[in-house]
């Protein structure tokens, strides 16, 4: 599943074909070579990977696996990344270095994709933005490389949303190799709105131009809530934006390297409540409780706080008793100090943080990736920890109490809690995919009328899974075009 672009739809359909293969009674298994996000899980193993992918597998009805996505790159500025390598921290690399090990990591990726094959009935491949990057091509190794390696056929996804669907179409043709497009079975048209009887005549321009099928026009939908892979769907979305009305609301920072942003998709569905991400700074008054959310490159967004005016604003609205909640990143952020000595996420050094908890952090090589267990108050909880600071807690209360990590029992503390009890941190990931906690956290925001279902977590979106493939198949011809795939393992 290629695209025209990024943010096209191809993890939707993606997820959406995963789930029709299970449903076909067949192994199916998600697979894309390289992914670039902050937004990522950890699986069973403690071993971290692409969001996107764990997503796809839970569609599948599978239990995610780093082969599903071997190298998962972390932006932490325009130009370096952190390079995960089947779930590991490798390095720290600028796009210059990695380009020059391509040929090493792509053999990786072929690797897990053969481990994949040989023990699932379906593979269904994911591509990387463009398949078109004409400059980029000869060092790809997501899509036509991966493509033509697994002789794999390709659909197309295009956005019409985002306007020149056509030029898409036809230019992305246009800059391929005869060999890649003569792999192209057809395509998708995604996030159409309006009546879609009156993009026929669009879709038979489309299929005389090309010769290949348009499988199918998807329209845009808000009925169905999946995971989105990276936070460019925030960048520009009506959740980004000032309260309005009298509606309970949340105000989540969009902060600049913003990670894991789908810990707050649960939140999203409540009803009589708003999340609104916010990046220019507002009255905080308004809102029922300020969320400070994960960051890949925690020193430079917690600059970015301090000098566009947020941390004081920020400092101001919990001194006068505002609950703030800060997740990973942000917790550490919320602390009295920041070490970052080697330059794990950025450019080395010392930061003061906020000063709302009694915490010191300090950045250190090995990464803690765990599926954790863990209780409050009473209540059972479960989530991940994706982090490389180590936090030392020198006064206030502890949050959580750990029970488990990665399936080991242990007897441990996580987080914080002001003495005020209004200022929260924690490094778990995945809170409100629990309605207790959910219901916990949002009694100390004064929420307390909010309705959380008693659905949550897994069970919450296997129903979405459902529902979205009900779409799918609603508006693609799903069965032709699964048809024309490579089934061989």
């Amino acid at each position: 599943m290629f695209g025209t672009g990024s943010d096209v739809g191809k993890s939707i359909v993606t997820t959406a074909l995963c789930r029709y293969f299970r449903e076909k009674g067949l192994k199916v298994a998600p697979f894309k070579a390289q992914n670039m996000s902050n937004n990522s899980g950890i699986t069973p193993e403690g071993l971290e990977m692409g969001r996107a992918q764990i997503v796809q597998a839970e569609a599948a009805g599978i239990v995610p696996h780093v082969d599903m996505n071997p190298i998962l790159l972390k932006p932490t500025s325009d130009v370096g990344s952190q390079v995960v390598l089947f779930g590991k921290v490798h390095e720290n690399s600028t796009a210059m270095e990695y380009h020059k090990k391509k040929e090493a990591l792509f053999k990786a990726a072929t690797d897990a994709l053969s481990r994949l094959r040989a023990s699932n009935d379906v593979v269904v491949i994911e591509g990387a933005g463009s398949c078109a990057e004409v400059n980029l091509m000869a060092h790809d190794i997501v899509n036509f490389k991966i493509a033509h390696h697994a002789d794999a056929s390709v659909v197309l996804v295009a956005d019409i949303h985002r306007g020149g669907v056509f030029g898409q179409i036809i230019g992305t043709l246009a800059c391929l190799p005869e060999d890649c497009k003569e792999r192209i079975s057809g395509f998708v048209v995604n996030r159409f709105r309006g009546d879609i009887e009156l993009f026929k005549d669009g879709v038979a321009w489309i299929e005389e131009k090309t010769g290949k099928p348009v499988f199918g026009v998807l329209p845009w939908f808000d009925h169905v809530r999946i995971e989105a892979e990276d936070s460019v769907v925030i960048e520009k979305s009506s959740l980004t934006s000032r309260k309005k009305g009298n509606r309970p609301a949340l105000a989540v920072i969009r902060l600049p390297h913003i990670s894991n942003f789908t810990d707050f998709d649960p939140l999203m569905g409540l009803d009589g409540l708003d999340l609104i991400f916010v990046e220019a700074p507002v009255d905080l008054t308004e809102f029922s409780g300020v969320i400070l959310p994960g960051s890949k490159n925690t020193r430079h967004d917690l600059s970015w706080l301090k000098d566009n005016g947020w941390a004081d604003k920020i400092k101001q609205y919990a001194n006068q008793g505002g609950a703030v909640l800060g997740i990973c990143g942000g917790y550490q952020m919320l602390g009295e100090k920041l070490h970052d000595l080697q330059g794990y996420e950025g450019n080395p050094g010392s930061s003061d943080g906020l000063g709302l908890l009694p915490v010191e952090t300090t950045m250190e090589g090995n990464k803690t990736t765990t599926l954790s267990t863990f209780s409050w108050l009473g209540r059972q909880g479960m989530g991940y920890e994706i982090h490389m600071g180590q936090t030392t807690r020198k006064g206030g209360h502890a949050l959580f109490d750990v029970e488990a990590r990665n399936q080991i029992a242990c007897q441990d503390e996580d987080g914080c809690v002001s003495d005020e009890f209004n200022v929260l941190g924690t490094y778990m990931h995945g809170l409100f995919d629990q309605t207790e906690i959910t219901r916990g956290i949002l009694s100390r925001m004064g929420l307390t009328r909010i309705d959380v279902p008693d659905l949550c977590g897994l069970a919450a979106r296997e129903k979405e899974y459902k529902a979205l493939l009900e779409h799918v198949m609603r508006y693609v011809d799903i069965e032709t075009m699964a048809g024309g795939m490579n089934h061989e393992k």
